[in-house]
């Protein structure tokens, strides 16, 4: 007898079935991983730094913004990653 998550996951499979990727598809997608995490914390690093600067300053609107700015970067650099990673799938 078989759960309602198995099931499921047949029915899934059945409708999308997963592509295998080569070994290669894994390296280059690990390597892509990898240098967009480290552009990822590069930018959090400096912004980090860059808001510390505002809040000591009391400048709280600039702080807001950079808060703001962060919040955008680091989800156009997971969404290029993910971009990438797409591709390289395909």
């Amino acid at each position: 007898m078989k759960s309602a998550y198995e099931l499921a996951m047949e029915r899934l499979d059945n409708s999308e079935p997963q592509a295998k990727l080569t070994d290669e598809q894994r390296t280059e997608i690990a390597g892509i991983d990898d240098k967009f995490k480290a552009k990822i914390a590069e930018r959090e690093l400096f912004l980090d730094d860059l808001i510390a600067k505002a809040a000591a300053k009391g400048d709280y609107l600039e702080h807001a913004e950079l808060e703001t700015q962060k919040v955008r970067e680091i989800a156009g650099l997971k969404a290029d990653c993910e971009a990438a990673k797409e591709k390289a799938r395909g």
